[in-house]
Parts: C-alpha cells; structure tokens; sequence
C-alpha cells in the first residue's frame, strides 16, 4: 500500500511516479483518494471542535448544578452535541473504509531505474551459458514425458481437469528431487529457515500480500472463505503480520515448498502444450524482510539465490529487469529468471526477483523498531522463486535430452534422484 502521507504531502509527485505504470484508471483512483482525505480532515476538524464544545459544555452543566441552577437547557445542549460527535465518528469510520479500500488498488511506485514501457521494453541484464543446441531434432517436453512414461497429462485432466499435470514413477521422484535439491541449498548454504505453511490462507494474508484485490479472480477461494496459496509468499510473508521486530532480528530469511494454485484467468489458448501454464504447480520461494536502508543490497542477495540454482542444475538462463508496464501489482522493481528450453525453442520465465519496499508491510503492518526507544517503522519486504518446478522442469528435459531417447540427470541433482538419467525402460 503506498503511503497516504506522500500522496498527501506530494501528489504530483506520486501521480507522476505510478504514471509509470501505464494504467489509465490510476489518475482518477487518485482524485477519489484525494478528495475524500480532504473531506475526512474536514470532518475530523469539525469532530474535535464539537468534542472541546462538549467538554465546555460539561462543565457548564456541572456548575450548574452544583448552583442549584436550572441545567436542564444546558443539558439538551450537551445531548445535542454528543448525538453530533457520535454521527461525526461514524461518518469518519465510513471515510477511512472508503480510503482503505482506495488504496488497496493502488499499485506500487516502481523504483527509478526500472524501465519505462511495456513488456518489449524489458531489458537483458545478464546471461549464463548459452542455448542447447542438440544435433538431433529435440522433442518438447510432452512427448519426451510420454515416451518415459514419467507425465500423463491425460490421466491429470481426467481426474482434475485441463491444468492439473500428473507425474508418475521417475517423473514424481524427480519433482520431489528438485524440491529436496532447492531447500537443502537454500537452507544450508544460504541460510534461510525452511517453513511448512499452511495451504490455505485467509482474506487478510492474501490481502497483505497484495493479491487481494488485483488478482482474487486468479485465486481458488474455498465456502469459507480461504484461499488455495498462489505462491508461498504469501504465508510465509504473513508469518510476522502485525508484530513488530527487532532491528537486531533483521533480516528475517525464510524458505518455503508449497504447491501452488492459479485460475490463469484470461489465458485460454495460451501456452496450453505440455505444463507451460498450468493451474497447479509446485514451487519453491525464498523471502527475506529487511531494513529500508539494507533493501537494494537483500534484492541483489535473493536473485543471486536463485540463479545459483539454475546454474547448478546446469540450466542457460537470462536475467531480465521487468520494465514499469510489465512488473507485477506490488513490486517496486522486478528481476525475471528465463531459462532455455531446446524442445519448445524459447525461453521460459523460472523465477521472478522482487523488491516491494514496504508497500507489502504497510498492508501487513509488519514493523521493525530500529532502536530500542525508537519509534516502530515499516520493514521492506523481497521475494523469489527460488525456483518454480514446471518451467524449471521442462529446461531440464528438453536440454538433456539424448539422441537415444533418454534424459540425462545434471550432476548436481544426481545424489537426489540416485542415477544419472532417465530412460523409457528405467521410468
């Protein structure tokens, strides 16, 4: 949530800034906000003058009566202004829901070096290795899991529908492989704290988070009103909701599997061959709360994270830095992971890198006291697939593919999985 303060205090500045964004419903989002805060100081003036009239007025009824005077006048005064202060309060409450809600379709202020545009304005940073190139034709990734017999996506629809994959024999034993192979290296060697979250989660979390209300049309909601977990991110964001930390506790590093849930609401048609979009995937999500000063560095620090994942399993990949048009609804600033995959010949976005300042915090209210009589100030909050399955594992196969059918299983994972590839007679 961006702070009501700045837009208060330097609304072309903001309006300015979240033009970036290239929406065209924020500016009159922003007029709305702005005319009922200017509405509710107004009130709350007035409220407190009638507050300080009552308390004069109090003590009038109070002297008179101890006079053994006739207060009765004075006192349908004083019930006058106390039925005036409770109609006031009640009209502010219905100001600060209304803002609140105002905000919370606010999107975030994208940081100064992210580029301006849209989705062709994305820029490469960095690269690792270079694409597969096989001197066979390389197959995707659906017919390689068919003819191993490690991915049934006929049998998955059938039980579930479209977007539901089902893997079996080498295929689950390399799903659970990888995310075995991500949390040990998160945990032992980059020292995040693994966390078993809960799959559902409530409206508050989801809306900490900022997906609700930007993506609720993309999120499975259960009779009571839980969410099917889109990410991890969002529990273990939440685990701190409402507390104040320490500045001694920073950063706070967690990591977490979950499956994940998605509608992918408005992709009919698109990316429909094989698990390239899918409505159930797993995942594995590193987050990390820190101070607003140790911020840029900590975004540095969680897309290192990742990229040593992808670099020992072996994968290409390239770093994108997401343009304004392109970033999510809660990032200041977005860094995409995309690996290369032989056998559909493009490259796959694996993970996505954010920083959120402390717009996530401010929903949350998750808030660090930088010294002990200090006063408690809002942490920064970044996130990453670190990294997620379905893409991963499509690069996997469809890199390591031989000519003989098999699939070769990258060194690093080896100890996981307990041989060196797959073949159709092994799966």
């Amino acid at each position: 949530m961006i702070d009501i303060k700045q837009l208060r205090e330097a609304p072309d500045r903001v309006r300015q800034a979240l033009g970036r964004r290239r929406r065209a419903d924020l500016d009159k989002r922003l007029d709305d906000i702005l005319r009922d805060d200017q509405d509710w100081r107004r009130l709350v003036q007035h409220t407190e003058k009638l507050k300080a009239d009552l308390n004069k007025a109090s003590a009038e009824v109070a002297r008179l009566k101890r006079a053994k005077e006739d207060a009765g006048p004075a006192m349908t005064g004083l019930k006058d202004l106390s039925d005036s202060i409770k109609a006031g309060d009640a009209e502010l409450r219905e100001y600060e829901a209304r803002i609140q809600d105002q905000l919370l379709q606010i999107p975030n202020v994208p940081l100064p070096d992210v580029p301006d545009g849209d989705a062709a304005s994305n820029k490469i940073v960095g690269e690792w290795g270079k694409p597969t190139k096989l001197s066979f034709n390389a197959k995707p990734h659906w017919e390689l899991g068919a003819s191993l017999g490690i991915l049934d996506l006929e049998r998955g629809a059938k039980v579930s529908g479209s977007g539901f994959p089902m893997f079996i024999g080498s295929g689950a034993k390399l799903v659970r492989a990888l995310i075995t192979f991500m949390l040990d290296i998160h945990t032992t060697e980059h020292g995040y704290v693994e966390i078993a979250p809960p799959l559902l989660v409530n409206r508050a979390s989801a809306q900490g988070t900022g997906q609700l209300p930007d993506l609720e049309n993309n999120m499975y909601v259960t009779e009571d009103g839980l969410y099917l977990v889109p990410t991890a991110e969002v529990p273990v964001t939440n685990v701190h909701r409402d507390e104040v930390l320490a500045a001694a506790e920073l950063p706070k590093t967690y990591c977490a599997y979950t499956p994940c849930f998605r509608r992918e609401a408005g992709a009919a048609g698109k990316d429909t061959r094989g698990i390239l979009r899918v409505h159930q995937f797993d995942k594995v999500e590193i987050v990390r709360l820190c101070r607003p000063d140790d911020s840029p560095a900590e975004h540095e620090t969680i897309l290192r994270h990742a990229q040593v994942i992808l670099e020992r399993l072996e994968l290409p990949y390239r770093t994108v830095a997401l343009s304004t048009g392109d970033m999510g609804f809660s990032s200041a600033k977005t860094y995409d992971l995309e690996a290369w995959a032989a056998g559909v010949g493009a490259w796959l976005e694996v993970s996505s890198a954010s920083t959120f300042t402390d717009f996530q915090a401010r929903r949350a209210n998750i808030r660090y006291r930088p010294r002990p009589d200090a006063k408690p100030e809002f942490v920064h909050t970044l996130n990453a697939s670190g990294v997620a399955l379905p893409r991963t594992l499509i690069a996997l196969l469809e890199n390591n593919q031989q000519a003989d059918g098999s699939v070769r299983i990258p060194k690093a994972l080896v100890p996981y999985f307990g041989r060196d590839r797959i073949t159709p007679q092994a799966s």
